[in-house]
Protein backbone atom coordinates (compact mmCIF):
# COMPACT_ATOMS: atom_id res chain seq x y z
CA UNK A 1 0.00 0.00 0.00
CA UNK A 2 2.83 2.31 0.83
CA UNK A 3 4.36 1.68 -2.31
CA UNK A 4 1.25 2.05 -4.63
CA UNK A 5 0.70 5.84 -2.19
CA UNK A 6 4.44 6.48 -3.08
CA UNK A 7 3.58 5.66 -7.06
CA UNK A 8 0.40 7.63 -6.93
CA UNK A 9 1.97 10.89 -5.65
CA UNK A 10 5.08 10.67 -7.96
CA UNK A 11 2.74 10.53 -11.05
CA UNK A 12 1.24 13.28 -9.73
CA UNK A 13 4.05 15.07 -9.37
CA UNK A 14 5.01 14.47 -12.70
CA UNK A 15 1.98 15.01 -14.38
CA UNK A 16 2.14 18.39 -12.49
CA UNK A 17 5.62 18.98 -13.67
CA UNK A 18 4.85 17.67 -16.97
CA UNK A 19 2.14 20.33 -17.23
CA UNK A 20 4.13 23.49 -15.92
CA UNK A 21 6.45 23.18 -18.29
CA UNK A 22 4.15 23.11 -21.66
CA UNK A 23 2.22 25.97 -20.35
CA UNK A 24 5.47 27.89 -20.21
CA UNK A 25 5.79 28.34 -24.17
CA UNK A 26 2.45 29.66 -24.89
CA UNK A 27 2.62 32.17 -21.95
CA UNK A 28 6.05 33.41 -23.03
CA UNK A 29 4.51 33.89 -26.79
CA UNK A 30 0.61 34.98 -25.15
CA UNK A 31 3.56 37.70 -23.33
CA UNK A 32 5.38 38.73 -26.63
CA UNK A 33 1.88 39.31 -28.43
CA UNK A 34 0.69 41.37 -25.50
CA UNK A 35 3.83 43.99 -25.50
CA UNK A 36 3.04 44.46 -29.44
CA UNK A 37 -0.25 46.21 -28.00
CA UNK A 38 -0.56 49.77 -28.18
CA UNK A 39 -0.13 51.25 -24.67
CA UNK A 40 -3.70 51.03 -23.12
CA UNK A 41 -5.33 50.15 -19.63
CA UNK A 42 -6.24 46.40 -21.05
CA UNK A 43 -2.37 46.01 -22.48
CA UNK A 44 -1.06 47.00 -18.44
CA UNK A 45 -3.71 44.35 -16.96
CA UNK A 46 -3.32 41.47 -19.56
CA UNK A 47 0.91 42.33 -18.90
CA UNK A 48 0.02 41.98 -15.37
CA UNK A 49 -1.84 38.65 -15.13
CA UNK A 50 0.62 37.40 -17.54
CA UNK A 51 3.02 38.07 -14.72
CA UNK A 52 1.22 36.39 -12.09
CA UNK A 53 0.55 33.58 -14.27
CA UNK A 54 4.44 33.45 -14.88
CA UNK A 55 5.35 33.29 -11.39
CA UNK A 56 2.67 30.90 -10.59
CA UNK A 57 3.86 28.31 -12.67
CA UNK A 58 7.87 29.18 -11.61
CA UNK A 59 6.96 28.25 -8.17
CA UNK A 60 4.98 25.38 -8.77
CA UNK A 61 7.84 24.13 -10.93
CA UNK A 62 10.87 24.99 -8.20
CA UNK A 63 8.17 23.56 -5.61
CA UNK A 64 7.49 20.35 -6.89
CA UNK A 65 11.47 20.06 -7.93
CA UNK A 66 12.30 19.72 -3.97
CA UNK A 67 9.86 18.01 -3.32
CA UNK A 68 11.14 15.19 -5.39
CA UNK A 69 12.67 12.48 -3.06
CA UNK A 70 16.02 12.37 -5.44
CA UNK A 71 15.67 16.71 -5.64
CA UNK A 72 19.61 17.76 -5.26
CA UNK A 73 20.94 21.00 -3.65
CA UNK A 74 23.48 22.50 -5.93
CA UNK A 75 25.80 23.33 -2.25
CA UNK A 76 29.00 25.44 -2.60
CA UNK A 77 30.82 28.10 -0.07
CA UNK A 78 28.40 30.87 0.86
CA UNK A 79 29.14 34.10 2.41
CA UNK A 80 25.76 34.45 3.85
CA UNK A 81 26.14 38.26 4.78
CA UNK A 82 27.58 39.06 1.06
CA UNK A 83 24.64 36.99 -0.10
CA UNK A 84 22.08 39.53 1.72
CA UNK A 85 24.05 42.22 0.95
CA UNK A 86 23.94 41.69 -2.79
CA UNK A 87 20.06 40.65 -2.62
CA UNK A 88 19.35 44.08 -0.12
CA UNK A 89 21.39 45.60 -2.85
CA UNK A 90 19.05 44.84 -5.58
CA UNK A 91 15.79 46.65 -4.14
CA UNK A 92 17.42 49.50 -3.48
CA UNK A 93 16.62 51.93 -5.74
CA UNK A 94 12.64 51.54 -5.58
CA UNK A 95 12.97 50.49 -1.83
CA UNK A 96 14.27 50.91 1.60
CA UNK A 97 15.82 48.48 3.29
CA UNK A 98 17.72 48.22 6.51
CA UNK A 99 20.24 45.18 7.22
CA UNK A 100 21.47 43.72 10.81
CA UNK A 101 23.96 41.44 9.70
CA UNK A 102 26.17 39.18 12.56
CA UNK A 103 29.75 40.31 12.40
CA UNK A 104 32.37 36.87 11.95
CA UNK A 105 29.42 34.95 10.38
CA UNK A 106 30.83 31.77 9.45
CA UNK A 107 31.26 30.16 5.86
CA UNK A 108 28.17 27.77 4.96
CA UNK A 109 27.75 25.20 2.27
CA UNK A 110 24.47 26.43 0.59
CA UNK A 111 22.79 25.57 -2.92
CA UNK A 112 23.24 29.92 -3.24
CA UNK A 113 20.62 30.19 -5.89
CA UNK A 114 18.30 28.99 -4.04
CA UNK A 115 18.74 31.09 -0.76
CA UNK A 116 18.82 33.89 -3.25
CA UNK A 117 15.28 32.88 -4.38
CA UNK A 118 14.11 32.23 -0.66
CA UNK A 119 15.50 36.24 0.20
CA UNK A 120 13.74 37.08 -2.82
CA UNK A 121 10.71 36.08 -1.99
CA UNK A 122 10.93 37.12 1.79
CA UNK A 123 11.78 40.75 0.99
CA UNK A 124 9.16 40.89 -2.10
CA UNK A 125 6.82 39.64 0.80
CA UNK A 126 8.22 42.27 3.29
CA UNK A 127 8.10 45.43 1.24
CA UNK A 128 4.65 43.91 -0.05
CA UNK A 129 2.95 44.20 3.16
CA UNK A 130 5.17 46.25 5.09
CA UNK A 131 6.06 49.09 2.49
CA UNK A 132 4.06 51.85 3.54
CA UNK A 133 4.97 51.25 7.80
CA UNK A 134 6.72 53.86 9.19
CA UNK A 135 9.85 51.50 9.19
CA UNK A 136 11.67 49.88 6.17
CA UNK A 137 11.73 46.21 6.67
CA UNK A 138 15.45 44.55 7.94
CA UNK A 139 16.64 41.71 6.69
CA UNK A 140 19.24 40.42 9.46
CA UNK A 141 21.51 37.56 10.50
CA UNK A 142 21.94 36.01 13.59
CA UNK A 143 24.20 33.08 15.69
CA UNK A 144 22.26 30.98 17.78
CA UNK A 145 23.72 27.92 19.50
CA UNK A 146 24.56 25.56 16.52
CA UNK A 147 22.52 27.75 13.84
CA UNK A 148 22.41 30.57 11.49
CA UNK A 149 19.26 32.51 11.65
CA UNK A 150 18.08 34.43 8.65
CA UNK A 151 15.15 37.09 9.43
CA UNK A 152 13.26 39.20 7.40
CA UNK A 153 11.02 41.28 9.17
CA UNK A 154 8.33 43.92 8.25
CA UNK A 155 6.64 46.68 10.45
CA UNK A 156 3.10 46.63 8.93
CA UNK A 157 -0.08 45.17 10.11
CA UNK A 158 1.02 41.60 10.61
CA UNK A 159 -1.52 38.97 10.71
CA UNK A 160 -3.26 37.65 13.23
CA UNK A 161 -2.66 34.34 15.41
CA UNK A 162 -5.22 32.24 14.01
CA UNK A 163 -3.92 32.62 10.62
CA UNK A 164 0.06 32.89 11.27
CA UNK A 165 0.28 29.31 11.69
CA UNK A 166 -0.78 28.44 8.33
CA UNK A 167 0.69 31.23 6.32
CA UNK A 168 2.96 29.00 4.86
CA UNK A 169 0.99 26.44 3.36
CA UNK A 170 0.43 26.72 -0.56
CA UNK A 171 -2.05 28.86 -1.72
CA UNK A 172 -3.26 30.45 1.49
CA UNK A 173 -3.83 33.77 1.95
CA UNK A 174 -5.48 35.22 4.55
CA UNK A 175 -8.07 38.13 3.32
CA UNK A 176 -7.06 41.07 4.66
CA UNK A 177 -3.55 40.68 4.37
CA UNK A 178 -3.03 38.23 1.06
CA UNK A 179 -5.75 39.26 -1.28
CA UNK A 180 -5.14 38.51 -5.02
CA UNK A 181 -5.21 42.36 -5.71
CA UNK A 182 -1.22 42.39 -4.17
CA UNK A 183 0.04 40.24 -6.42
CA UNK A 184 0.80 37.23 -4.62
CA UNK A 185 0.03 34.11 -5.80
CA UNK A 186 0.09 32.16 -2.20
CA UNK A 187 3.57 30.42 -2.83
CA UNK A 188 6.29 32.57 -1.45
CA UNK A 189 6.43 31.71 1.88
CA UNK A 190 5.50 27.82 1.16
CA UNK A 191 8.49 27.67 -1.43
CA UNK A 192 10.58 29.45 1.64
CA UNK A 193 9.77 26.98 4.00
CA UNK A 194 10.49 24.23 1.31
CA UNK A 195 14.56 25.67 0.57
CA UNK A 196 14.81 25.87 4.51
CA UNK A 197 14.24 22.19 4.80
CA UNK A 198 16.00 21.03 1.74
CA UNK A 199 19.50 22.21 3.56
CA UNK A 200 18.01 20.79 6.86
CA UNK A 201 16.72 23.64 8.56
CA UNK A 202 13.51 25.20 9.45
CA UNK A 203 11.55 28.77 8.67
CA UNK A 204 8.69 29.71 11.78
CA UNK A 205 6.78 32.96 11.65
CA UNK A 206 5.94 34.93 14.43
CA UNK A 207 4.20 38.39 14.76
CA UNK A 208 6.61 41.18 16.08
CA UNK A 209 4.44 44.17 16.55
CA UNK A 210 4.32 45.45 14.71
CA UNK A 211 4.58 43.54 11.66
CA UNK A 212 5.55 39.93 10.42
CA UNK A 213 8.86 38.16 10.94
CA UNK A 214 10.19 34.95 8.86
CA UNK A 215 12.99 33.33 10.63
CA UNK A 216 14.81 30.61 8.59
CA UNK A 217 17.28 28.63 11.05
CA UNK A 218 20.29 26.90 9.18
CA UNK A 219 22.65 24.09 11.18
CA UNK A 220 26.18 25.36 10.98
CA UNK A 221 27.57 22.09 9.73
CA UNK A 222 25.22 20.48 7.18
CA UNK A 223 25.81 16.63 6.06
CA UNK A 224 26.43 15.57 2.56
CA UNK A 225 22.87 13.68 2.42
CA UNK A 226 21.32 17.20 2.84
CA UNK A 227 23.01 18.55 0.57
CA UNK A 228 22.51 16.22 -2.10
CA UNK A 229 26.01 14.46 -2.13
CA UNK A 230 26.54 10.54 -1.89
CA UNK A 231 28.12 8.93 0.44
CA UNK A 232 31.85 8.78 -1.65
CA UNK A 233 31.67 12.36 -2.43
CA UNK A 234 34.07 14.62 -0.29
CA UNK A 235 33.23 17.02 2.08
CA UNK A 236 35.01 19.18 4.61
CA UNK A 237 33.06 21.78 6.57
CA UNK A 238 33.82 24.64 6.09
CA UNK A 239 36.03 27.20 9.37
CA UNK A 240 34.61 30.26 10.30
CA UNK A 241 35.36 33.26 8.10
Amino acid sequence: MAEDIHRMLDAKRQLLLAISHELRSPLTRARLNTELLAESGERVALLSDLSVMRDLIEKLLESERLNDRHAALHPEPTNLNALVSETVASYLAGSELGMRLAPQLPMLVLDRTRLRLLLHNLIDNALRYGGEAAKPPVASTAIEADRVLLSVRDFGPGVTEDHITRLAEPFYRPDQARARSTGGVGLGLYLCRQIAQAHGGTLSLRNAQPGLAVVVALPLQVGPERMGLSSTDSYTPLPAA
